[in-house]
């Protein structure tokens, strides 16, 4: 299934405990980004392969990721998820990663993921994202799980039907296309 691993942070002399809970599967860790992985999912950020969609091709500062960080930190500890790096077993290089974020307004989070370029049409995506599916159906006892992406992102959509979830809304967000796509638990 997956590992509790509890770790102690200090900061300034003070102890935050949090919860930080790895993930595997055949061929990947999914191990919680950290704060101390600031420039590493800046590097991933930052690819004009994933700002294409995830970001608008808009290049962030490094400040906004990490405040992302902070904010996954926090929602590992209150609500045992936030966003994981995707790693391989066999060579232990992160490509990418995967989560689960608030989008939107919704109530619940949605399953968010992103692969570097290099590692795609290998299965990755599809293999992490269904092990955050299991996860949030199985662990956090989701009745269903919710992914978006512009319309135009074929592969993010091809993820999204693979790991079966079905297309059922498509909005106008900031004048763009999202396409909703939902699994729900059985």
């Amino acid at each position: 299934m997956y590992d509790f691993l509890c770790q102690a942070r200090s900061a300034r002399g003070n102890f935050l405990d949090f919860m930080l809970i790895s993930l595997e599967t055949t061929r990947l860790l999914l191990k919680p980004v950290l704060e101390s992985d600031s420039y590493t999912l800046y590097g991933i950020i930052i690819n004009p392969y994933i700002t294409e969609y995830l970001f608008d091709t808009e290049i962030l500062p490094l400040e906004p990721v990490q405040k992302m960080i902070a904010e996954s930190q926090k929602l590992f500890a209150e609500e045992k998820f936030g966003l994981w790096f995707i790693q391989t077993k066999n060579q232990q290089e992160i490509i990418g990663f995967v989560g689960l974020w608030y989008f939107f307004d919704e109530e619940q989070p949605q399953l968010v993921y992103a692969l570097l370029p290099e590692a795609t049409k290998n299965g990755y995506a599809t293999e992490a994202a269904s092990r955050i599916l299991e996860y949030a159906f199985k662990d956090l006892d989701f009745h269903y799980l919710v992914a978006s992406c512009d319309r135009p992102n074929v592969s993010s959509r091809k993820v999204a039907e693979r790991i079966g979830m079905k297309e059922f809304e498509q909005r106008l967000i900031d004048h763009k296309p999202i396409v909703f796509f939902k699994a729900i638990r059985s």
